[in-house]
């Protein structure tokens, strides 16, 4: 992980911490920190970040009640600006999207919203998919885009259905507080809002400090994106050569004018490597192609490089955890439009 990509931890979440009785000690101590190392000035790596987390979740013991209790203590006062452009946006729609934008200035997780029918998902997704967050960051990360909501409309807002992929724990607090049910052992981490409140007002709508603070933090996502540049090049220059054979290493060095390990090294300096990048594209083309129902199997195995279709398979299932045709399949029973 390169320094662009260290974590910052906001002020307000250790006021938050502290007002429901926890110091900043007592989690250094139990993540095995140091408090030089928490308050850092350039943030904590994607391991520390999810230290801290796993920390206050051994901390707290019932981990939905704490999370209740750090959405609703965050005093908005101490929103970072990214998170105070989302507050004073137009609307609950506006809100969630800047949220989703900005989160790409804060590594590790993401958010994909996705409107259809009645409904509007937000699902979270983290960097590295086979090192996903510790199950209190994902809760108080999908419980907080409803606090957002319910605070900048100024209505108790209540979600249709909460997912997480990992295993049953009682959630009767949480439960109560989303006002729907809680599902486990999913396939995403999802919230599940009603559309129709996505169109609320905003109470807290300011235009003249977004006018301030969107400038500002559209250059920090150009600076940052442009950081990633080289990453973005070998991922084009991959999908331009995927379709029936393996992308080399050597090529794609070549077509950018640099050595291979000239390539090796700068992908590592962006924390990742070639064989991350093709993997990646493999799996993000796969899922493309799968939702083209004129597509056989065998051709998108062709389509995403792999020379015959049980590789193919062996590495979806590494993925998504399921066949290419199951996935497919599912995929076509949630595209049926839904009942308005």
């Amino acid at each position: 992980m390169t320094s662009h990509d260290r974590i910052k931890i906001p002020p307000g979440f250790w006021t938050g911490l502290r007002e429901i009785g926890f110091t900043v000690q007592e989690i250094a101590d139990k993540s095995q920190l140091t408090l030089a190392q928490i308050e850092m000035p350039g943030g904590v790596t994607e391991k520390q970040y999810f230290a801290i987390w796993q920390a206050y979740s051994e901390l707290v013991g019932d981990i939905f009640e704490a999370v209740v209790k750090l959405s609703t203590a965050y005093d908005t006062t101490q929103y970072p600006p990214s998170m105070l452009a989302t507050y004073h946006a137009r609307d609950y729609r506006d809100a969630l999207n800047r949220m989703a934008k900005y989160k790409r200035l804060c590594p590790p997780e993401s958010l994909r919203i996705t409107e259809q029918g009645n409904e509007c998902r937000i699902q979270l997704s983290w960097s590295d998919p086979q090192h996903s967050g510790p199950p209190m960051l994902i809760a108080i990360t999908l419980a907080t885009l409803l606090e957002l909501g319910r605070r900048g409309t100024g209505r108790l807002i209540n979600a249709k259905l909460v997912e997480f992929t990992f295993p049953f724990m009682k959630a009767g607090t949480l439960e109560d507080y989303m006002g729907c049910p809680v599902r486990f052992g999913a396939e995403h981490n999802r919230l599940t809002l009603k559309r129709s409140d996505l169109d609320l007002p905003f109470l807290s709508y300011n235009e003249e400090l977004l006018e301030i603070l969107t400038p500002a933090l559209e250059r920090s996502l150009d600076d940052r994106e442009s950081r990633f540049s080289i990453v973005q090049t070998v991922k084009r220059l991959i999908k331009r050569g995927l379709a029936g054979s393996r992308p080399d290493m050597l090529i794609v060095a070549r077509d950018l004018g640099i050595s291979e390990r000239t390539l090796q090294r700068r992908l590592a300096e962006e924390g990742t490597s070639f064989k991350k990048i093709l993997s990646h594209v493999r799996h993000e083309m796969a899922l493309t192609y799968l939702k083209d129902p004129s597509l056989e199997i065998h051709e998108v195995a062709f389509l995403t490089g792999y020379e015959d279709q049980n590789s193919f398979y062996r590495a979806f299932r590494s993925w998504e955890g399921e066949t290419p045709a199951n996935w497919r399949i599912k995929q076509n029973s949630q595209s049926v439009p839904l009942a308005r």
